[in-house]
């Protein structure tokens, strides 16, 4: 089997898409508005995307930002956005929602993944808002599709994060650890060796790959940047 890590990177439109898997990117997370923290693309924009890399896609689930639901009216209109990327063809997905007291909004979480019909997904970066982060997974770990956490072991970003990924990482396999670690938020290269040595296999790219900032595309040497430091 291959020990191949995991490159994912952030992908605003096709351009970004292309560039991403032309520098060796494993999957692409779609969204938009990075001003937002990244929010649920559009559907022609999910098809051009699509149409353009045949790499897998994962897609944001979030209208707005933060992370909480927010009322039902915008839990049911993100609902049917689901609804409709799926009928559209996504077929894995990015989401996450804390309560006010930082507890999973299991009723949030469990109204999407009921239309997502089995899809693999992401929780995100709530996790690292949680009020408690063993708990949560605990309370996600029986969720149908759940393969991934997005984290950077802390709020602030893997700076402040190495100490939690690491023990983490070391306790895979136990209940609420199944899902695979996809290490991103303020990650670095200089990060890779120390978190490539906890087992770490999994991470996840935004500004990074965009070498002139956000407001720049992603640029497929930047990627490859990446992709070989990973191989190496």
């Amino acid at each position: 089997m291959s020990n191949r890590a995991v490159l994912e990177v952030i992908a605003l439109d096709e351009r970004d898409a292309v560039a991403a898997q032309a520098g060796g990117a494993d999957r692409l997370e779609l969204v938009t508005d990075m001003a937002a923290d990244g929010l649920t693309p559009s559907l022609t924009g999910f098809a051009a995307i699509r149409a353009a890399v045949d790499i897998p896609l994962r897609v944001m689930l979030r209208l707005h930002d933060g992370f909480g639901a927010g009322d039902s009216g915008k839990l049911d209109a993100l609902v049917a956005r689901a609804s409709e990327l799926r009928e559209a063809g996504a077929d894995e997905f990015v989401l996450g929602f804390l309560t006010p007291h930082g507890d999973p909004d299991l009723v949030a979480v469990e109204r999407l993944i009921a239309v997502l019909d089995g899809c693999r997904w992401t929780f995100h970066r709530a996790i690292d808002r949680a009020a408690d982060r063993d708990a949560l997974r605990k309370q996600l770990a029986d969720l149908p599709g759940l393969d991934t956490y997005l984290t950077a072991g802390a709020a602030t970003g893997v700076d402040d994060g190495l100490a939690v990924l690491k023990a983490e990482a070391a306790r895979a396999g136990e209940p609420g650890y199944e899902p695979q670690i996809l290490v991103g938020g303020g990650l670095r290269l200089d990060h890779l060796p120390e978190l490539r040595a906890a087992g770490l296999t999994a991470f996840h790219i935004g500004g990074a790959a965009r070498p002139h900032g956000w407001t720049s595309p992603v640029t497929a040497a930047a990627v490859r940047t990446w992709r070989e430091a990973l191989d190496a």
